[in-house]
């Protein structure tokens, strides 16, 4: 039987995923359940527990095929080899070497929240989280031979305005549209599993995971 308090409006759901803290507030909307009881949502971002939420989607469908969803017969809850998974990131700023471990050392509290206009302790939990999720995905589709079922499409070479997320002016809005062009454009890359870093594969051409 389908959940139907889980039966939210479209609209509820993007505005909950896309409420970071500090730049939007949280968001609150209610559902009915079959007996017509309210269930109340209190949401923020999702990127706070999962930045990257290539594996979430995996497991879904996984609990999907395992609570005996006719939609995804005969496919087996682990048959990853039967995925086929798009995983579009919203880009990242360039990586930059601003900090060494003698500055850090000496941060406090205050210094590991904002520093020299980086957030460095939520930029190394954010990118942490993408980066792995991303090596795990790409390793498991190697392993199983089926690596062209996984594709990762993600800019983290983003600067200035185009690496911040509350900047909607329409100026900046048509770069990132330049930049989502600019992707389909570069080699494909996937992730050596000696290195664990991106790298272009000779094989294919077409849209980068970075």
């Amino acid at each position: 039987m389908k959940d139907v308090s889980k039966n939210a409006l479209l609209s509820d759901v993007c505005i909950g995923t896309s409420t970071a803290p500090t730049y939007l507030p949280g968001h609150h909307f209610e559902t009915k359940d079959e007996d017509g009881k309210p269930r109340a949502f209190n949401l923020i971002d999702g990127g706070v527990a999962s930045n990257n939420p290539t594996l979430l989607a995996m497991t879904d469908v996984s609990k999907q095929i395992l609570m005996g969803n006719p939609d995804f017969f005969p496919i087996k809850p682990a048959d990853y080899g039967k995925f086929m998974i798009l995983s579009l990131g919203t880009g990242a700023a360039k990586i930059e070497e601003k900090f060494d471990i003698a500055q850090c050392s000496k941060w406090g509290v205050l210094g590991w929240l904002y520093n020299r206009g980086a957030t460095p302790i939520i930029d190394s939990f954010s990118q942490a989280s993408t980066d792995l999720v991303d090596i795990h995905a790409s390793v498991l589709f190697q392993a199983l031979h089926c690596e062209k079922r996984y594709l990762r499409i993600h800019d983290d070479g983003l600067n200035g305005e185009t690496a911040s997320v509350d900047v909607s002016t329409s100026e900046n809005l048509n770069r990132l549209v330049d930049i989502g062009k600019s992707l389909l454009k570069r080699q494909v890359c996937k992730v050596n599993v000696e290195t664990s870093k991106n790298e272009p594969d000779s094989k294919n051409r077409g849209a980068c995971y970075l």
